[in-house]
């Protein structure tokens, strides 16, 4: 089947679905409000079954070529003792975000993504077949079509890159808090912290300022000083984390939701990127191989909702344990367990 399909969104979901259904003939339009691709942006943790589905977009290799391999990571006590190992045996990437998008826009028609372009009138994206709302956590149009807001996590995130290169991932679970590190590239390192709200809050006025982060983390074990020291003027990115409440459908007549749109989620699993990408990949399958556009949408529907719903809801668990107040040596004991197990 071909046709024509208007994206809401030129983020991952939305270029990813845009690239797929353009090399499988269909006419396509990406509406997006900012005015340009990300100049800045962590990394972003690739699993296999977000390289198989860049492969199928034809942008596995150049993502390959910009990103670093990583195998595992460590969870760890802010004095630097290990609590467990995670996922020794599988592979993933970590690609910067910036890298992710310009892989995913280059090459497409310079007509194809209307930049500077929200969507503030629904009815004029009647005349296409089917409209991907790709827009994001906020999704307008998922707020007009089901009604739902993201709800609150209880816990913010800071992020930034330092300078010098990382070895290896580690995540240290402290009190309410944690803290991250991962390559960014060859060069550069990626971190991030997660904090309960009202511990940030009483933490300092500016909230994302480096002597903030300094009192939270200062007294923790060398590698996350060793980031801290390096914070300089490096931007911090500051975030209230949310998720997306379960949904109904990700489908309503010819409109389908994408991504964070359909499934926002907490970042203390690294899937939001991957299951866009997945998402991207499944709806084009499902398009191109039907017969119908209303028959296609069913099939990704039935293919991507209960998988990304328990994903949304293992996420928020992990956000809570790993920024849970009390009780945390039998949390840990448990999280030692569990990964023995694995």
């Amino acid at each position: 089947m071909r046709g024509s399909a208007v994206v809401v969104g030129a983020g991952i979901a939305g270029l990813a679905t845009a690239r797929g259904l353009l090399k499988a003939g269909w006419s396509v339009q990406v509406l997006e409000r900012s005015p340009g691709l990300p100049g800045t942006g962590t990394a972003l943790g690739m699993w296999p079954e977000a390289m198989r589905a860049l492969d199928q977009l034809g942008m596995g290799e150049r993502v390959r070529a910009a990103s670093v391999e990583q195998r595992g990571a460590r969870l760890l006590r802010p004095d630097g003792t290990e609590i467990a190992r995670v996922g020794p045996g599988r592979s993933g990437r970590l690609v910067p975000r910036p890298a992710l998008l310009a892989a995913l826009a280059e090459g497409l028609p310079p007509d194809v993504v209307a930049w500077n372009a929200p969507v503030t009138d629904h009815g004029a994206l009647a005349a296409a077949d089917v409209v991907v709302a790709a827009d994001g956590v906020h999704s307008p149009v998922r707020a007009a079509l089901f009604g739902v807001a993201p709800r609150p996590l209880g816990t913010v995130a800071l992020r930034g890159t330092v300078p010098g290169p990382a070895d290896g991932v580690t995540e240290t679970w402290g009190p309410a808090r944690l803290f991250g590190i991962t390559p960014h590239d060859a060069e550069r390192t990626n971190w991030f912290a997660s904090v309960r709200a009202d511990v940030l809050d009483s933490a300092g006025a500016g909230c994302d300022d480096p002597e903030t982060l300094r009192r939270l983390y200062g007294d923790w074990h060398p590698d996350v000083r060793r980031v801290l020291d390096a914070l300089g003027d490096n931007p911090i990115d500051r975030r209230t984390l949310i998720d997306v409440p379960p949904l109904p459908s990700y489908v309503q007549g010819r409109t389908v939701l994408l991504g964070d749109a359909a499934h926002g989620m907490a970042p203390n699993l690294g899937r939001g990127a991957c299951e866009a990408l997945i998402d991207a990949t499944a709806l084009v399958d499902a398009l191109t191989g039907g017969s119908d556009v209303p028959g296609a949408l069913r099939r990704y529907d039935v293919a991507r909702r209960r998988p990304t719903t328990r994903t949304v809801r293992l996420a928020r668990l992990a956000n809570s344990v790993s920024t849970a107040r009390h009780w945390l040596p039998v949390r840990n004991a448990v999280v030692a367990a569990a990964g023995r197990l694995s």
